[in-house]
């Protein structure tokens, strides 16, 4: 069986055989890690890979290596200062300062984002089709606002909303729209959205807000994917418990979040309605340096969650992990599975 169809089944909750795996790696895992990574990899290869994202026309205002020390701009206008190397640094001076977003035009739309090299793109899915492929976007909404605007502020501005930033919104809603439109026609399989809503023990912001102003942004993601016969994966950190049941409802297919900073026993009234696309706690067990709980972990997902699918073996190889630990979620997942 192809990766292709191992994942499709998983998300269809009518699975045979061993649980769909990827890794997530890290620019730090590259450097501390080379010939452990190199070896993960080599053992339990991907099922799920993304085309790199080729556009015709080049980004108007970025500048840097994301992933270096020293300070880096995004493709809107971000400026972001990084102290260490293999890791994204953090947004120091936001572009908009006004009370009432009356400066927000000065942010740059990356439009240069819709050139993309569909051609390009669907030359690297044909050379991958036994690979499930994932778009190369990620609309960001709330991260996206934070990064323009600054998080302390823009906490106080979502209390009671400028009108203009309303205005940016929706300009940055219809930009996120029109790119996640191109790549939905494009031969990958799935969409990709993300947003980092929880903190560690609640959402970061009441959940009365969130649904009158982001749900129906991302309501609005997942019907352009499923108009075009994909499915939409989705990442968000924390605790986000008291709107997964929302992200069902409007049709969300893949969920990658920090299934122990919620607790599993807590989603499991989810299970067969979502896909659990990872992850092993980042936190406490993967730079724990007893391996046991690393085995404990992934069978208490599997016997919490696994519903003849709706679980994907993800764990993200980053800061503190250990290879040896990161080597057993994969081990272990085909142990249960395979």
């Amino acid at each position: 069986m192809t990766s292709k169809q191992l994942v499709a089944d998983t998300l269809e909750f009518c699975h045979t055989g061993r649980v769909p795996r990827q890794m997530w790696v890290l620019n730090w895992a590259k450097l501390n890690y080379p010939q452990q990574l190199a070896a993960i990899s080599g053992e339990f290869p991907d099922d799920i890979v993304s085309p790199p994202v080729l556009c015709r026309e080049a980004s108007k205002v970025k500048r840097g290596n994301k992933f270096a020390a020293g300070s880096y701009t995004d493709e809107w206008g971000c400026t972001f200062l990084n102290v260490q190397n293999g890791i994204a640094g953090e947004m120091k001076e936001p572009q908009v300062c006004g009370e009432e977003w009356e400066d927000w035009e000065n942010v740059h739309i990356p439009d240069e984002n819709l050139t993309l090299d569909v051609e390009e793109i669907n030359r690297f899915c044909r050379q991958n089709r036994d690979k499930y492929l994932l778009s190369g976007c990620f609309p960001r909404p709330f991260e996206r606002l934070q990064f323009i605007r600054g998080t302390e502020n823009l906490y106080m501005d979502l209390m009671f909303p400028p009108d203009a930033m309303i205005s940016f919104m929706k300009k940055m809603h219809e930009h996120y729209c029109n790119e996640l439109e191109i790549w939905a026609k494009t031969d990958v399989d799935g969409l990709q959205i993300m947003d980092d809503w929880g903190a560690q023990n609640n959402l970061l912001i009441n959940p009365s807000i969130w649904r009158e102003l982001f749900k129906p942004m991302y309501k609005e993601y997942a019907q352009i994917a499923h108009r075009h016969g994909k499915k939409l994966f989705m990442h968000s950190d924390g605790n986000i418990l008291k709107i997964i049941p929302d992200l069902i409802e409007i049709g969300v297919d893949a969920l990658n979040s920090q299934i122990f900073c919620m607790g599993v026993e807590n989603l499991k009234p989810f299970k067969g309605k979502i896909t659990f696309w990872g992850e092993i706690d980042r936190q406490n067990i993967l730079p724990s340096p007893h391996i046991g709980m690393t085995r404990q972990a992934v069978d208490e997902i599997y016997g919490a969650l696994y519903s003849k699918g709706g679980c994907i073996a993800q764990c993200e190889f980053g800061p503190g992990a250990r290879p040896e630990n990161v080597y057993e979620v994969f081990h272990r997942w085909n142990e249960r599975s395979g």
